[in-house]
């Protein structure tokens, strides 16, 4: 028998981590491709995938601030920047927070940002500098921890493959050592990568990823921004986020009057978007789908698959808690409940 939600909240710890979180709840976002250069060619890379990467790039500031203000009004309150690489574009950046200065910069972090520019910066991190060779053409990881070594922005996302999972005890070390903060990601395939590309996964390989995870989340907690569930639901070798939880993403979702389906857009860099293709992370194949950006979203707007048992709306909080960690800026992690 399920536990009635106000039993639930009614413990201390849950209630206060409820209120903690739900002042958020406010968040509205949509993403943005704010350029089609970038100075890596990555294996598997998203933004080189389908129609988006033909498109003109707007480099008109005054275009893109009427978009933001346009954005605003129709309540947006939370951007992600992106592309290619934000980085090559920091005064299209520096617009878009001038008028929404709620989002986070989704970077490979070779080059870094103005200070004046107060989002989130997500830098992708592959494994030690001869991986970012074999895979993204370019040694990265000592140049990334230069470029943002105490910036309080940073948080380093360590992007697991199936051939890279023992290499992220040492940079899990450096970042630690740095005083950064790192998170976790999957890769997942683009719709014309999945199958047979070198860096797709085998059951093996998502069992010693969750693994790691948990092992890394313990040995380095002022330093790890995840939680246990994050990796069991990131990790499941038979589910992807899609399958388990229905992505409410407009590319899968046809609701037009709710949530993400009502108010999403992903703009390419002309400042057009397209309904039919609309994700967080466009051109992934859905059905492999585990990216750290698409569970940002995808279940925190499960609460109500989360509220049978208080165990179950733990590990939920604890989700949500890591999210608003590494996405919003000023926001500080809690202990996790569930363990």
């Amino acid at each position: 028998m399920a536990t009635p939600f106000k039993e639930i909240l009614a413990q201390p710890e849950v209630g206060q981590r409820f209120e903690k979180v739900r002042q958020f709840f406010f968040l509205r976002e949509s993403t943005y491709d704010m350029t089609s250069r970038c100075n890596l060619r990555c294996e598997g890379c998203y933004f080189y995938e389908g129609d988006k990467q033909h498109t003109e790039d707007e480099r008109d500031p005054a275009k893109w601030r009427s978009l933001m203000e346009a954005e605003k009004g129709r309540g947006i309150t939370f951007v992600v920047l992106a592309g290619a690489e934000p980085g090559l574009v920091p005064e299209l950046c520096q617009v878009c927070y001038d008028v929404i200065p709620l989002g986070a910069i989704a970077t490979n972090g070779l080059k870094p940002f103005p200070p004046s520019i107060g989002y989130k910066i997500h830098i992708s991190v592959w494994g030690d500098d001869d991986e970012s060779q074999k895979w993204r053409g370019r040694a990265c990881l000592e140049q990334q921890l230069a470029s943002f070594k105490n910036d309080p922005r940073a948080v380093f996302v360590y992007t697991f493959t199936r051939r890279n999972i023992d290499q992220a005890d040492f940079v899990t070390q450096r970042i630690a050592q740095q005083g950064g903060k790192l998170t976790f990601n999957m890769f997942s395939p683009t719709v014309g990568y999945e199958g047979s590309g070198p860096l797709t996964w085998d059951v093996d390989a998502f069992h010693r990823t969750r693994d790691k995870m948990k092992e890394l989340l313990e040995r380095y907690p002022e330093t790890v921004l995840y939680s246990r569930y994050n990796a069991q639901v990131h990790t499941d070798p038979e589910r992807s986020l899609h399958a388990r939880f229905r992505c409410p993403y407009p590319r899968c979702n046809p609701d037009t009057k709710l949530g993400l389906g009502r108010s999403f857009r992903q703009y390419r860099t002309d400042l057009t978007w397209d309904r039919a293709a609309a994700c967080c992370v466009p051109d992934t194949n859905c059905d492999e789908c585990r990216h750290y950006a698409a569970g940002s979203s995808i279940i925190t707007a499960r609460m109500a698959q989360h509220v049978d048992s208080p165990e179950s709306f733990k590990k939920w909080l604890d989700y949500v808690d890591t999210y608003l960690a590494v996405w919003v800026a000023g926001y500080e992690k809690s202990p996790n409940l569930y363990r």
